[in-house]
C-alpha cells in the first residue's frame, strides 16, 4: 500500500512522527521514503527527553547526528531543538543548523546551551518565522529595525535573561505578534524599582508565569486573553480598548490590580488561590453582561464582610452558564450570599468545593441548587483527610445524607464528586 502513496503524503506522515530518531528509522524503509524525507519533510524535532540515549552521547557525536539529519532535508518549516541537561554545544554547529534552515522555517523551538552564546535574533530575524520559543537563553541589545520579525505571531520566552527595555523593543520588532508567553524571565533592571512596560497593538493573548516585579504595565489594544500565574506583583495595569474576553489569575500575590474600565466583552473570569477585595473586584467586572463563566476557587476575602452576592451576580451576569465557587464558608457569607429571589437561569454547570468540610456546606449546596433551575451538572470537589475525628466523621456522614436527599429532588442533575 505504501508503494502507491505519493512522496508528498509520505512526507506528511514522517512530519507527524516529529522525533528525529523515528523519522530517520522510518525513512530508511526504502528509496522513496528517503526521497520523501529529503524533499517533503516539514517538521523535525530533537528532544533529549524523547530518547534516553541522547544523554549518553558526547556533544560532539550529538552535533554530528543533528547536522547530518538536518542537512539531509530541504524546506524544513518546523524545527525543535530542546536539549535539556545536555552539555554545551559548539556555537558554530548550532549556527550552521539555523543558517541552513532559516529561509524556510516557520516554527522554531530552541533550548540549547552553547559556548559562546548564539544570537537567535540576528540569525532568524528578517525571515518568515511565525512561532519562536526560546528557553534558557540571553537576549541583549535588541535593534527593532535590524532584529525584525515581520511574520512572527507567537513569541514564548522561558527562563530567558532580558532587560525590560529589550523586551519592549522585541515586541516592537514583531509587528504581527498575537501571542506572548513569559515564564520565569530574568529581568535585568538599571534602577531599584523593577518595572516592565510593554506595548503592542496586535497582542491578543498574554500568559505570564513566575515573575516578580514592582510594576507591570501592559498596553494592548487588541488583547482577548490574559493569564497571570505564580506571580508576585505590587501593581498590574492593563491599558486596552475593552477587547478582553478571558481573564485568569492563579496563585498571584498582587496589591493593586487594574484591568481597565471597559470590560464589556469579558466572557470568562477565573480566579484561584488569590486574596481578593470582592467589592472592588466586583465593581471592576460588574458591567460584563456577556460573562459566561465565573470561577472563584480557593479565594481568600480581604475583609470578613465581603460577600459573593448571588442576587447581584444573577442580575449583572444574565448569560452566566458555568459557576465555580470554593472558599472558606462563614455564617455571614452563607447568610448574605444566598439572600434574594433572582435565579441563575442559564447556569447549567455548577462546581462547588471545600477544603474543610463543615455544617454550612450542605446548606450552601442546597441554597445554590434552588437558585439554578436549569442545572444539568453539579461537581463537588473536596478534601477528606485520612485521619478523621469522630466529629469529622459525623459531619461527613451528615453531609452525604443531605446530598442523597437533595439528589432525589434534582433527578435531572448529573452529580460528580471528586475528593483528594
Amino acid at each position: 500500500m505504501t508503494e502507491e502513496l505519493p512522496v508528498e503524503v509520505i512526507g506528511n506522515i514522517l512530519s507527524r512522527l516529529g522525533g528525529a530518531r523515528d523519522v530517520v528509522i522510518a525513512s530508511a524503509t526504502c528509496r522513496k521514503w528517503r526521497e520523501a524525507c529529503r524533499r517533503h519533510l516539514h517538521t523535525l524535532s530533537f528532544n533529549s527527553n524523547d530518547w534516553p540515549v541522547y544523554h549518553d552521547l558526547s556533544t560532539s557525536v550529538l552535533e554530528i547526528l543533528i547536522t547530518q539529519t538536518i542537512f539531509q532535508t530541504i524546506g524544513l518549516q518546523g524545527l525543535s531543538i530542546l536539549m535539556e541537561e545536555v552539555e554545551e554545544f559548539s556555537a558554530s554547529a548550532v549556527i550552521a543548523w539555523l543558517m541552513y534552515t532559516r529561509e524556510t522555517l516557520r516554527r522554531l523551538h530552541y533550548n540549547v546551551h552553547t559556548t559562546p552564546g548564539v544570537n537567535i535574533l540576528e540569525l532568524c530575524g528578517r525571515q518568515k518565522l511565525e512561532t519562536l520559543f526560546l528557553s534558557h537563553n540571553s537576549i541583549t541589545g535588541v535593534e527593532p529595525n535590524f532584529h525584525r520579525f515581520p511574520c512572527l505571531k507567537s513569541l514564548a520566552l522561558s527562563y530567558v535573561s532580558i532587560s525590560a527595555l529589550d523586551l519592549n523593543l522585541l515586541l516592537t520588532a514583531c509587528p504581527k505578534v498575537e501571542a506572548l508567553e513569559l515564564v520565569n524571565p530574568e529581568i535585568a533592571m538599571s534602577d531599584a524599582q523593577v518595572t516592565i512596560e510593554l506595548c503592542s497593538p496586535t497582542l491578543k493573548s498574554v500568559y505570564v508565569e513566575a515573575i516578580s516585579l514592582d510594576k507591570f504595565i501592559l498596553e494592548a489594544d487588541s488583547i482577548e486573553c490574559l493569564h497571570l500565574k505564580d506571580c508576585a506583583l505590587e501593581l498590574f495595569e492593563l491599558v486596552g480598548k475593552g477587547t478582553l474576553k478571558h481573564f485568569k489569575i492563579d496563585d498571584v500575590s498582587l496589591i493593586h490590580l487594574d484591568i481597565g474600565e471597559t470590560v464589556d466583552n469579558l466572557e470568562i473570569v477565573d480566579i484561584s488561590n488569590f486574596t481578593i477585595f470582592w467589592p472592588k473586584f466586583y465593581h471592576m467586572i460588574s458591567k460584563s453582561s456577556k460573562l459566561r463563566t465565573l470561577r472563584l476557587w480557593d479565594v481568600v476575602f480581604d475583609e470578613e464582610e465581603d460577600v459573593v452576592d448571588l442576587e447581584t451576580i444573577a442580575n449583572c451576569f444574565p448569560q452566566l452558564s458555568h459557576l465555580s465557587l470554593s472558599y472558606d464558608l462563614k455564617d455571614v457569607l452563607l447568610h448574605y450570599g444566598l439572600q434574594g429571589n433572582s435565579n441563575l437561569q442559564n447556569v447549567v454547570v455548577l462546581e462547588l468545593g471545600w477544603t474543610v468540610i463543615n455544617d454550612l456546606f450542605s446548606h450552601w449546596v442546597e441554597g445554590l441548587l434552588k437558585r439554578c433551575p436549569n442545572l444539568k451538572k453539579l461537581i463537588l470537589h473536596g478534601i477528606i483527610s485520612e485521619a478523621k475525628s469522630h466529629e469529622e466523621c459525623q459531619i461527613l456522614s451528615d453531609f452525604f445524607s443531605c446530598l442523597f436527599q437533595l439528589m432525589r429532588k434534582y433527578t435531572a442533575v448529573d452529580v460528580q464528586c471528586k475528593f483528594d
